[in-house]
């Protein structure tokens, strides 16, 4: 992408060493690439000008990047393809603290390819030194959160991403309780298995194909691996088993079937292969307050204790499966991320 700059402007490069990303990110140093919700970069920045070049991989609904300037947060409207975007308008002071971040999952990813600024980069203050990995699906993105109007309700129709808002979700908002650094490893409509849940139907892709990319979607291009060394949680939190009952709601149906048993396994297998990667992490494993059937928490319950691992754990909100029928809304993230982190902070040496 060509960018020009003119006098008295300087161009700041993806690998600027003062620049931080947080959350699983793929490309290159030269142009990270931005899929999963959360995913972020930060500046220090002097003066009062600021344009950002990127790429938006449009797949669907709109897409807004979000932006947080000293505190106040924005969402900006963003094109298909290249183009340069001016923040400068939203610049308040001489010396800004600026976070750019993904508002939504895979309905669009982006491609960062520089800032253009006036004065130099200063230094950010230390990365927390607590973190934790989310696996989830909407309801863990944040997806029409922002839709305050709408608490305990069915969402709004037609909404297409307008009040989506990962800041909002009940993952970030329980890490910005804990201190910790987040990777929030969600997309809507994820179920655990392939061929079920909501996620790129009709050939519905689950967390099994997906836990270990970067890009998982394959609209993007082929499936990128994640390398599991660049980021070690304390904490995992697993929550699946929302989405799970399309298209057969196997687990109310028939607990006992052979269905059910073998998600079960399944499920058992994924908790295996989080722990040969992350052998001293806690993991908590969970649902949320969207409705559901309770023989899915049951079914999870069951898998934990299974497991025999006094490092992996069954957590269950106060309205859990019974808070609402549609989408979690800001607020009532808030309180679900307040019961997630005391859970959280109550566990044994979970910060060693």
């Amino acid at each position: 992408m060509n960018i020009a700059c003119k006098e008295n402007e300087r161009l700041i490069r993806p690998d600027d060493p003062s620049l931080r990303y947080t959350g699983r990110i793929g490309g290159s140093d030269a142009a990270p690439f931005f899929i999963f919700p959360c995913t972020s970069v930060e500046m220090k920045l002097i003066g009062r000008k600021l344009l950002v070049a990127l790429e938006n991989h449009h797949s669907y609904f709109e897409n807004r990047l979000g932006v947080i300037v000293n505190g106040e947060q924005h969402a900006i409207l963003l094109e298909k393809g290249e183009q340069i975007l001016d923040l400068s308008h939203l610049l308040t002071a001489d010396v800004n603290d600026v976070l750019l971040f993904k508002r939504q999952d895979c309905c669009h990813a982006l491609t960062l390819h520089g800032f253009i600024v006036e004065g130099p980069l200063l230094a950010l203050p230390p990365r927390p030194a607590r973190r934790i990995e989310v696996y989830g699906d909407s309801v863990s993105a944040g997806e029409v959160s922002e839709a305050e109007f709408a608490c305990a309700q069915p969402d709004p129709q037609g909404h297409n991403g307008l009040y989506s808002n990962s800041y909002l979700s009940y993952a970030w908002q329980a890490a910005r309780l804990l201190n910790a650094e987040l990777h929030d490893i969600a997309t809507g409509g994820m179920a655990l298995l392939d061929g079920t849940g909501y996620f790129y139907g009709p050939n519905y892709i689950g967390l099994e194909s997906t836990w270990d990319k970067v890009n998982y979607y394959p609209p993007f291009g082929e499936p990128t691996p994640w390398d599991f060394t660049r980021f070690t949680p304390h904490v995992v939190v697993v929550a699946i088993g929302q989405n799970d009952h399309n298209p057969v709601n196997i687990m109310a149906e028939d607990y006992d079937s052979a269905a059910s048993r073998h998600w079960r396994a399944e499920y058992s297998r994924f908790l295996g292969r989080l722990r040969e990667k992350y052998p001293r992490a806690h993991i908590v494993c969970t649902t949320t307050i969207l409705g559901h059937d309770a023989a899915w928490d049951r079914a999870i319950d069951e898998c934990v204790k299974a497991a025999e691992d006094a490092r992996i754990h069954h957590f269950l909100y106060t309205k859990n499966g019974c808070g609402t029928p549609g989408h979690i809304r800001g607020s009532e993230a808030a309180v679900m991320a307040r019961e997630l982190a005391d859970f959280v902070e109550s566990l044994p040496g979970v910060w060693e």
